[in-house]
């Protein structure tokens, strides 16, 4: 079978199908770091491609048997403005693949895969759900949908996202999808707060990761590490002139607490934010960096600096994920990373981790469908 890749992003949906048996024959991005990466990745020599899927007409596409398209989720997320699924929003480029496959006329792909976020079902009431349904059975396809956890399918994330798919003619009598697998590991939160701010046990799953938000944590979520650092007491204040402290549990980290040492107490109903730094090495720059005293400009902390939490005056190690880390739980391989990272920054990677579809997933989708045209 062959496919096309539409709002491709990194090549989720390019890994997962290949892994199931398929081949990809064109692809469209419209994020330049994106392409990058998807070029490093991906032999794209001889595939179409078009980089703005409001100008490509249905004229210049390969014949393919399949098209995928996770269309942009911004306007459905409840992370986003939620402006709906309407003509004119980001998330409305999903009527441009309704509007290619009528410029296909005959020549329409058998089948769809079409990804979004767990929203999509409720926002406009149902409404956009309810449309994107009807818009690709109005153009001849039976229609299935399932809402798929990635923590089901191989990697520790906990990223819950609907999946629906088109057959061009009457419906599969084996079905459309897979049936859902189940995993009874959760997500076990230590702190809570706003997003970014949360910290999780590492031991467990992570949460969903993220293509958006600002703060230490806000993409990947903040992880408890292994840590041999000693209860510190409950009556005196941590003395340290170059520890950054921060109170209040609703805000257990934000992107100015390393700029001030504030002298508090400890108790029991505070809970205190501090980046770990080896002890004789405080006067000198530790892994590059190093927190200046009060008064002076701080480096900026990035995702390998450790930092401490204390609770009920118990000191243990957080950090957030790095960008390999995140890559892996999207299903790509350290092959697959390595070369997006020698030509994209870390913070594009973290949001093409973000935005990507699990590779698992798709995989397991896209064996389901081969078994399904092999008559199995």
């Amino acid at each position: 079978m062959k496919f096309i890749d539409f709002f491709s992003g990194i090549g989720g949906f390019h890994s997962g199908l290949e892994l199931a048996g398929m081949e990809c024959v064109g692809w469209c991005e419209f994020d330049k770091f994106a392409q990058a990466s998807y070029r490093a990745i991906y032999d794209t020599t001889n595939l179409w491609f078009g980089d703005d899927v409001t100008k490509v007409k249905g004229s210049e596409l390969s014949s393919a048997d399949l098209w995928t398209f996770g269309f942009p989720c911004q306007d459905v997320s409840i992370a986003g403005k939620q402006k709906g699924l309407k003509k004119g929003t980001r998330s409305g480029l999903f009527y441009e693949i309704m509007r290619l496959l009528d410029e296909r006329k005959e020549n329409k792909p058998k089948w769809l895969v079409c990804e979004n976020v767990k929203n999509l079902l409720s926002i406009d009431g149902g409404g956009g759900f309810l449309n994107v349904v009807s818009e690709m059975a109005e153009r001849g396809y039976s229609v299935e949908w399932k809402v798929y956890n990635s923590k089901n399918y191989g990697v520790p994330q906990n990223r819950e996202r609907v999946y629906i798919v088109g057959y061009y003619g009457e419906r599969c009598a084996s079905g459309l999808l897979p049936i859902k697998r189940e995993n009874t590991a959760t997500l076990e939160q230590i702190i809570g707060g706003s997003q970014g701010m949360r910290v999780y046990n590492l031991n467990t799953i992570s949460c969903t990761l993220s293509s958006q938000g600002g703060g230490m944590g806000a993409k990947t979520g903040l992880y408890k590490i292994k840590s041999d650092v000693q209860s510190l007491g409950n009556t005196t204040a941590y003395k340290n002139e170059n520890t950054v402290l921060a109170t209040g549990i609703s805000r257990t980290l934000t992107a100015t607490d390393y700029k001030h040492v504030p002298k508090v107490a400890l108790d029991n109903n505070h809970i205190k934010v501090m980046p770990i730094l080896t002890p004789d090495r405080l006067e000198k720059r530790q892994n590059g960096r190093r927190v200046k005293s009060e008064g002076e400009p701080s480096f900026t902390l990035t995702s390998s600096d450790n930092l401490g939490v204390l609770i009920d005056n118990q000191c243990i190690k957080i950090r957030k994920l790095t960008p390999r880390e995140c890559w892996r739980l999207q299903g790509f391989t350290d092959e697959q990373f390595d070369k997006a990272a020698a030509i994209n920054s870390n913070s594009q990677l973290y949001k093409q981790a973000g935005n990507a579809v699990t590779v698992n997933v798709v995989t397991e989708i896209g064996k389901h469908i081969m078994n399904i045209e092999n008559g199995n």
